[in-house]
């Protein structure tokens, strides 16, 4: 090896491998079999796209290992899809010194293609065949040793998912590195005489115009521009004005010649692969219905399909909904134990109430989470990885399309109705940007769970027991309708923006069916793991620190006459003669209305005053306002905040006592606050606003900029404001609800 990657004498910088391969090649399995635990997670530049790298050890040095996303090809139509051929070419900080190619034995034909476009390239090769037990198992033989041969590249047999093959691919990779030798010669394509020319003349411009230096990398692009550069417009970045007009050129030309430059360059290319199939692969004998294809008979069919699909999802409900909440639940028991701990070791004062108000309740508010997260991507992973989640997104697509979403976008919308937090980060299953982006947009309107105690606490409240709709009780007539609302919007939400601010086709739905495989459970939860940590690092320092400000606009500033007043309150109680339970009662009582009096004093209470004009008409005065500035912590902190707003401890949604004093509560003039039109009119505030700062941090998060997350909060705020406003302002016209 050179003394530039891995020389014994001075190696001046560690060298770079890339792993290439198509999805459901074993491509994963195979880096994390390479790199154990050793993996390292972060979002390449400008795109939300993961980046997993990895330090491997290797006979003579360490190498940086990195795992491309998985293709098909190179061609790309947005910058997502151009990660690979950049990273490939070195369009970049750096270019690789070798790329390791993930090949499913059992699909030869198809990873053949992108194999033929890396060997394009000119860098040292490694080819992983891998998966060899499967092909074995199905009759079918590929000679390693011809693919050498007429690749030019090594050849490396192996069973990633047993560990079979890593030490040989390690051998290959410190061989292959830095070595002149070894870097394969161009694959022996043959192309038409005009698209011979045409690739020339576009290989001299990127050459002339130093775009790249070497000329079979300056093919390789040339080949990529001419299959990636669209007329009607395209995402991709970093493409030089010069070359990307001499493509658009080339096409024209070609094209009045009533030739399909893409037709061509990619036929050339299959006729290549199937001379190399002739040559390595012997085929099993005819194919018989195999147990897949039994299976799929049922999970792809328009009834069975559907009926599978609704089981899967219900059990993921189920997990999200249920299996959760013992771990939810222990972990807000921790929490408040640890409040409680703080509290009781420190004086009471600002310091305190930060430690223990603003920085413990919001690494809660990170921790609360992870629960959830870790079930869903545990999830999501054994569907992929077992093979269903191709046909799930396959029986949905039709549905999904109406509205303009892609069909993978399913599990992300289901989600949502357990949690948003998760259901955003889920969103990395679709490969667009712009698909990602607009699931992104209307997940926070699928009725999460934490909404739930606000629909409970304001259909107790406004609804006397026993009134009915019909033979159905009213406040579960007004669930039902609140969730039904929040399906509703978010379909349309996403069918508005696919045509306005994320304005583009309805995607096309191209995937695999892959075979059925029992998924590594190592590498299954090695992936939960690494999204769960990247949710604690990235966003959960956003919600810790949003939690913060949130806690310091509730609390400060504070009475000092009402803060005056309560210590007096409290000395007076410690000088009675009471028992230890009456006495806490009373302390408990004192600490009630003096935190109710500080809200009430602080800046958020200022603001909910001040907001009060503007929120009057939707039948919510100054104390529903302060509690929806409240509930930007999170939606279910409703509930908390107005038992602090009117005085009443340890508030819940079941609280009989706050649902008292709700439907005592009376407008200045002595009309009831509480009526069933203001109710209703509040559930479908909460069913439309945006008021999860948990969600918008991980939108902040996954978009990579603030742009959309408070586009999000701007427009669903003003949806939710005119939908409460219509419903209320309707409902006084017709006199329904008032009293």
């Amino acid at each position: 090896m050179s003394a530039t990657a891995l020389g014994p004498d001075a190696p001046v910088r560690q060298a770079i491998v890339l792993v290439a391969g198509n999805p459901n090649s074993g491509k994963s399995t195979l880096f994390n079999a390479l790199s154990g635990a050793r993996t390292r997670v972060a979002n390449y530049p400008g795109v939300t796209i993961e980046r997993r790298s990895a330090t491997l050890t290797l006979a003579r040095g360490s190498v940086e290992l990195t795992d491309l996303p998985g293709t098909y090809s190179l061609s790309a139509r947005s910058p997502e899809e151009q990660i690979a051929v950049d990273s490939l070419l070195g369009r970049g900080p750096r270019r690789p010194d070798a790329i390791l190619v993930v090949v499913d034995a059992t699909a030869l034909a198809r990873a053949l293609y992108l194999t033929l476009e890396i060997l394009e390239i000119g860098c040292p090769v490694v080819i992983a065949l891998n998966m060899t037990d499967e092909a074995e198992r199905d009759g079918v033989a590929v000679d390693a040793e011809a693919l050498e041969q007429l690749t030019g590249a090594r050849v490396v047999p192996t069973v990633a998912s047993r560990g079979l093959g890593m030490e040989d691919i390690r051998a290959a990779l410190s061989a292959v590195i830095g070595e002149p030798s070894a870097v394969p010669p161009p694959p022996a394509i043959e192309r038409p005489r005009e698209l011979e020319t045409d690739l020339a003349e576009l290989e001299g411009l990127i050459l002339s115009e130093r775009l790249l230096a070497n000329p079979r990398e300056a093919r390789a692009w040339a080949q990529w521009l001419l299959l990636s550069i669209d007329d009607d417009g395209d995402e991709l970045r970093g493409v030089p004005v010069a070359a990307r007009e001499a493509a658009r050129r080339l096409h024209q030309r070609a094209g009045d010649a009533g030739r399909d430059l893409d037709l061509e360059i990619i036929a050339a290319r299959y006729r290549h692969v199937d001379r190399l199939m002739d040559a390595v692969y012997a085929a099993a004998p005819a194919p018989r219905r195999s147990w897949t294809d039994r299976i799929d008979a049922v999970l792809t069919h328009r009834l069975g399909g559907a009926i599978a699909f609704a089981l899967v999802m219900l059990i993921v409900f189920q997990a999200l909904f249920s299996w959760s909440e013992p771990a939810i639940a222990a972990i807000e028991d921790l929490v408040t134990a640890t409040q409680t701990l703080v509290s009781d070791s420190l004086p009471p004062g600002p310091l305190t109430s930060l430690i223990v108000d603003g920085v413990i309740a919001g690494v809660g508010n990170v921790v609360v989470f992870v629960p959830q997260i870790a079930l869903l991507f545990l999830f999501i992973g054994l569907l992929e990885d077992l093979g269903y989640l191709a046909r799930a997104a396959f029986v949905i697509d039709r549905v999904m399309r109406a509205v303009g979403l892609h069909g993978r976008a399913f599990v992300p919308m289901l989600s949502g109705f357990s949690c948003a937090v998760p259901a955003v980060m889920a969103t990395r299953t679709l490969e667009s940007r712009t698909d990602r982006l607009l699931t992104m947009m209307v997940l926070p309107l699928t009725s999460c769970s934490a909404r739930l105690p606000v629909y409970v606490l304001v259909t107790a409240t406004v609804f006397a027991p026993g009134t009915r709709v019909g033979w159905l009780s009213a406040g579960a007539v007004a669930l039902f309708a609140m969730y039904a609302l929040s399906v509703v919007a978010a379909l349309a939400a996403a069918a508005v923006l696919r045509r306005t601010v994320l304005k583009g086709p309805v995607p096309a739905l191209v995937l695999e069916l892959p075979p059925y495989r029992l998924p590594s459970i190592r590498v299954l939860l090695r992936g939960v793991w690494q999204r769960v940590r990247t949710f604690l690092v990235d966003a959960g320092t956003v919600i810790l620190a949003l939690t913060v400000v949130l806690w310091a606009l509730l609390s400060y500033p504070k009475d000092p006459a009402v803060t005056a007043a309560a210590a007096d309150a409290r000395a007076v109680v410690e000088t009675q003669t009471l028992s230890g339970e009456e006495r806490d009662a009373r302390v408990a009582d004192i600490d009630s209305r003096e935190n109710g009096a500080n809200l009430r004093y602080s800046v958020a209470g200022r603001v909910g005053h001040f907001i009060e004009p503007l929120i009057t008409p939707l039948g919510f005065d100054w104390r529903i306002g302060v509690g929806i500035l409240g509930a930007f912590a999170a939606r279910e902190v409703f509930v908390g905040t107005l038992g602090v707003v009117f005085d009443i401890a340890d508030a819940d949604e079941t609280n009989e006592p706050l649902r008292e004093t709700l439907r005592a509560a009376v407008w200045p003039g002595g009309a009831p606050l509480m009526t069933p039109l203001a109710g209703i009119s509040l559930m479908v505030f909460f069913v439309l606003a945006c008021q999860c700062m948990s969600t918008v941090a991980v939108v902040r998060r996954e978009s990579g900029t603030w742009r959309w997350p408070l586009f999000m909060v701007a427009y669903m705020t003003a949806l939710a404001y005119t939908a409460s406003l219509l419903v209320y302002q309707v409902g006084r016209l017709f006199g329904w609800g008032l009293g």
